[in-house]
């Protein structure tokens, strides 16, 4: 305790301490505030740890933890989160739970959390570890904490035993399946059942939740039995369908989207947003872009982004050829850059610019009889590894299919004569 990191967090004392790295109190000196400072113990995977840390940033909803800084050094790597004053539904749970809370007290908790994970699933992030530990109840009500960048980066690629809370975590993950928002609803699920009971449930246990809390009905028992169910394709299928079917449907205030455009786009600005946003998703993406070409000056302009660096990125004009975008426009050849900081064409000083200097990209052209209109940039795995070759069909065929929705929806671009840089 005592010591300061990055020259600007000084520890105070922990906060909780488990397998996969520890929660501190600390002070940020240059702000003079209070953080909570999380730190993973895996010291590798600086690069995922990174992408996913920016993305996380990026997200601003009332009822999810802010991250306000990342980063790593020799002892490991580690998040800078607001300091949320109140009591986890754990602790709540212990200290009134008789032995479980009142039935309208833990669904509005639940409800509460439910709205912050939808607007988290809308960011396409799943959070993974959903419990009553991870839920801080203040005088605002649910925040949820604790995003699981350790868990991610520990749990290695698709087939290894996932890492999160038993009778918390979902059956897949704990299989080493993939993660949807399925994944959260269980924890939701799994998180009710405990607040109304007073204990956790168990996996795949005909133990009906009306047995030991006499107050439920058997709608709100089919409601829970249906968000543990160990398949995921037959459970409730997002955490808004979830709130309904506990006859407490998510209110309508919503966080800040991820996706922006410029002030004009030349489309539909929730279609070009919804394109560079499904972009990200399909491709595992921490952000995507859509820049087009002004016929009057020859220059690219990035009217839509998603992720991380999105605002920064979106307005800026890239000069004819200029940087990687510009060249896939000029030569209409996709390409996959496997590393942009060693690529002499990278525009590194326009990315510094914008926050988000990317590790890895996809550029492919976006094209309209032929001619090139555009560039759709996806870019940084998620995963932390590279974009290959492989990876070119797929993002072709979805930046031929983005055109073509673009194209046919009112104020879309094609009456704007955009021409190839070619």
């Amino acid at each position: 305790m005592g010591r300061t990191l990055r020259g600007r967090y000084r520890v105070v004392e922990p906060i909780s301490a488990g397998a996969m790295g520890a929660v501190y109190r600390a002070v940020d000196i240059e702000n003079d505030r209070e953080v909570a400072l999380k730190q993973s113990t895996n010291p590798h995977h600086d690069q995922r740890f990174e992408v996913e840390a920016r993305l996380l940033s990026a997200l601003q909803h009332p009822r999810v933890v802010r991250i306000l800084d990342h980063f790593a050094v020799p002892s490991g790597q580690y998040l800078v989160m607001e300091l949320i004053r109140g009591l986890d539904l754990g602790m709540l749970l212990k200290q009134r739970g008789q032995p479980g809370l009142p039935v309208d007290q833990a669904i509005e908790y639940v409800r509460q959390t439910c709205e912050a994970l939808q607007y988290v699933h809308d960011q396409q992030i799943v959070h993974r570890d959903i419990k009553p530990q991870n839920l801080i109840l203040s005088e605002s009500g649910v925040t949820v904490v604790d995003f699981g960048i350790a868990r991610l980066l520990d749990d290695g690629d698709s087939g290894t035993i996932g890492i999160g809370t038993p009778r918390f975590m979902a059956p897949e993950v704990l299989a080493g399946g993939s993660v949807s928002p399925r994944t959260d609803v269980f924890g939701v699920a799994a998180t009710l059942w405990t607040l109304i009971a007073g204990r956790t449930p168990v996996y795949a246990d005909p133990t009906k939740l009306s047995a030991v809390a006499s107050d439920v009905t058997p709608e709100l028992e089919r409601t829970i039995a249906a968000g543990l169910e160990m398949i995921p394709e037959r459970r409730v299928a997002s955490v808004a369908a979830f709130a309904k079917a506990l006859g407490a449907p998510l209110r309508t205030e919503t966080g800040i989207s991820l996706a922006v455009s410029i002030d004009s786009p030349d489309a539909s600005r929730s279609l070009m947003e919804a394109v560079v946003h499904t972009a990200a998703g399909v491709f595992g993406a921490a952000a995507a872009s859509i820049a087009l070409v002004d016929e009057t000056t020859g220059e690219l302009v990035y009217q839509s982004a998603w992720g991380a660096g999105a605002r920064e990125i979106v307005g800026v004009r890239m000069p004819p050829g200029t940087g990687i975008a510009g060249g896939v426009v000029q030569s209409g050849v996709a390409e996959a850059v496997p590393d942009c900081r060693t690529d002499p064409r990278f525009a590194a000083g326009i990315a510094r610019g914008t926050g988000h200097v990317p590790y890895t990209m996809l550029v492919v052209p976006m094209r309209r009889a032929g001619l090139e209109i555009g560039a759709l940039s996806i870019l940084d795995r998620r995963d932390g590894r590279g974009y290959s070759q492989e990876d070119l069909e797929p993002a072709i065929l979805f930046a031929d299919l983005a055109v073509k929705a673009l194209d046919v929806t009112p104020g879309s671009f094609t009456s704007l004569g955009m021409t190839s840089l070619g």
